[in-house]
C-alpha cells in the first residue's frame, strides 16, 4: 500500500510539473473590422469636371478718344454703372475753342457759297441772253462748285469738332462693374495711353473651360450630327464649384464653343454662363464646372477609395465566403463621379473592402460590415442625374 501511494504521488507530481512547463495557449487576434460593398452592375451618371476661369460676359476697355488732361472722375471705383453714365471729364476748353473756330469757318464758307451761287445764276442768265461768253459762264459754275465743296468741308469740320468735344465726356458703353481707374485727375491722356478703366458685365458671368483634343474628338464621335449636338449641349445643366469647395446655387448653361483648337496646347475652350444677379462672382475667379455628360448603362463600378495603386497597377481586397481577404488585380476604366468603372478583375456579386484596407493582410480573416456611401456623394450623384 505504501509503495502504491508513493507511485501515485510521484505520478501526480510529474503531471503537475509537466503542465507548468507548457505555456498556456494564447487566443488568436481579433479579426479587423472592415466595411465592404457588393459589386453590381449599375446605371450611373458620367459626371465630368473641368477647371474653369470666370470672366465678364462683356469686358469693355474705356479709352480716351482725344488728348487732354483729366479734370474729374465721376464714378465710384468698383461700383455698378449704367450705360450712358459719366465716368471721366477731360478739359474741354481747347475743344470749345476748336468748335468755335470751325463754326466761324463754316459761316464764312456759307457766305462765299451764297455769293458764288448768285454769280452762277447771273452768269447763266447772261449767257442765255448771249451777253457773255461760254468761258465766263464756266468760270462762274466752277466758282460755285468750289464754294459748295468748301462749305461741305467746313460742315464736316464742325461735326468733327462737336464729336471731339463730346469725347471729353467719357461715358459707360454698357451696364456693369467699373474697375479701379488707371488714370487720375490731372493726368494727360490720349487715344494711345491705354485703358482708363474696364467695365465688366457680370450678370450673367462666363466660365471659360479648356479641354483637350481627345475629349473633344470623343464628344464629336458621340454626337456626329450637328443639329443633335446642339440640342445636346443646350440640354446640359452645369454646376459651378467655387475655390472654397462650395457649390454655387445657380445652375449654368452652355454658351459657346470656340472656332478652333489652340495649336500650342492642343486644347479647345468653351464657355458656360451662370446667373449672377447678386454680383457675388467676379472675373478672374477659379473654380470647377461639373455636369452630367450622359448615363453609363450597366457599368461595373466600385468606390474609388476601394482601389489601391501599386507601381502603375491597380488592386482591390476581395472578401471570400470564409471572410478571408485576398488581393485581386483589376483593370480600371473611366471615373464616374465618386465611382470607378472596373473593366477586368471583378464580377457581379464580389465583395470588396472599401474602408479598413490598411488593417488587412492577405489571407487574414476580417469582420465584415456593409459600407454606406457618405451623404454628400449620394447628393452629388443625385443632383447630377437631374
Amino acid at each position: 500500500m505504501k509503495r502504491t501511494a508513493v507511485i501515485a504521488g510521484f505520478a501526480v507530481a510529474l503531471l503537475f510539473f509537466t503542465g507548468c512547463s507548457r505555456k498556456a495557449p494564447q487566443a488568436g487576434p481579433n479579426a479587423p473590422e472592415v466595411l465592404v460593398t457588393t459589386v453590381q452592375p449599375r446605371d450611373v451618371p458620367r459626371i465630368l469636371e473641368r477647371v474653369a476661369t470666370l470672366d465678364g460676359f462683356i469686358n469693355a476697355n474705356i479709352n480716351a478718344q482725344v488728348s487732354g488732361y483729366i479734370v474729374s472722375r465721376e464714378y465710384k471705383e468698383g461700383s455698378v454703372v449704367k450705360k450712358g453714365d459719366l465716368l471721366f471729364r477731360i478739359d474741354s476748353r481747347p475743344f470749345d475753342a476748336a468748335l468755335a473756330q470751325a463754326k466761324a469757318n463754316l459761316a464764312k464758307a456759307q457766305a462765299t457759297q451764297a455769293k458764288a451761287d448768285a454769280d452762277e445764276k447771273r452768269a447763266i442768265d447772261l449767257f442765255n441772253n448771249k451777253v457773255t461768253s461760254p468761258q465766263e459762264r464756266d468760270t462762274a459754275l466752277q466758282a460755285a462748285a468750289a464754294a459748295k465743296a468748301d462749305t461741305q468741308a467746313d460742315e464736316a469740320a464742325v461735326e468733327q469738332a462737336e464729336l471731339n468735344l463730346a469725347y471729353t465726356r467719357i461715358i459707360a458703353p454698357i451696364d456693369g462693374i467699373a474697375g479701379i481707374a488707371t488714370a487720375q485727375v490731372g493726368d494727360l491722356v490720349s487715344p494711345t495711353s491705354g485703358p482708363l478703366t474696364t467695365i465688366s458685365q457680370i450678370d450673367p458671368i462666363k466660365a471659360i473651360v479648356t479641354t483637350g483634343e481627345f475629349p473633344f474628338t470623343d464628344f464629336i464621335s458621340r454626337h456626329p450630327d450637328p443639329n443633335e449636338r446642339q440640342r445636346y449641349v443646350n440640354s446640359l445643366v452645369f454646376e459651378l464649384i467655387l475655390g472654397n469647395g462650395s457649390v454655387y446655387p445657380q445652375k449654368g448653361k452652355f454658351y459657346a464653343l470656340d472656332r478652333s483648337l489652340d495649336i500650342r496646347t492642343g486644347s479647345i475652350r468653351y464657355e458656360v454662363t451662370f446667373p449672377n444677379s447678386e454680383n457675388g462672382l467676379r472675373p478672374g475667379q477659379f473654380g470647377k464646372v461639373r455636369f452630367v455628360a450622359d448615363m453609363k448603362k450597366g457599368a461595373l463600378v466600385i468606390p474609388q477609395e476601394a482601389v489601391s495603386e501599386l507601381q502603375g497597377s491597380y488592386q482591390v481586397f476581395v472578401v471570400g465566403k470564409d471572410n478571408k481577404a485576398s488581393v485581386q488585380p483589376v483593370q480600371m476604366g473611366e471615373r464616374l463621379g465618386p465611382m470607378w468603372e472596373v473593366l477586368e478583375g471583378l464580377k457581379p456579386g464580389d465583395k470588396i473592402i472599401v474602408q479598413g484596407i490598411q488593417k488587412v493582410r492577405p489571407g487574414n480573416s476580417v469582420t465584415v460590415k456593409d459600407w454606406t456611401p457618405p451623404a454628400e456623394k449620394i447628393a452629388s450623384t443625385t443632383s447630377g442625374e437631374h
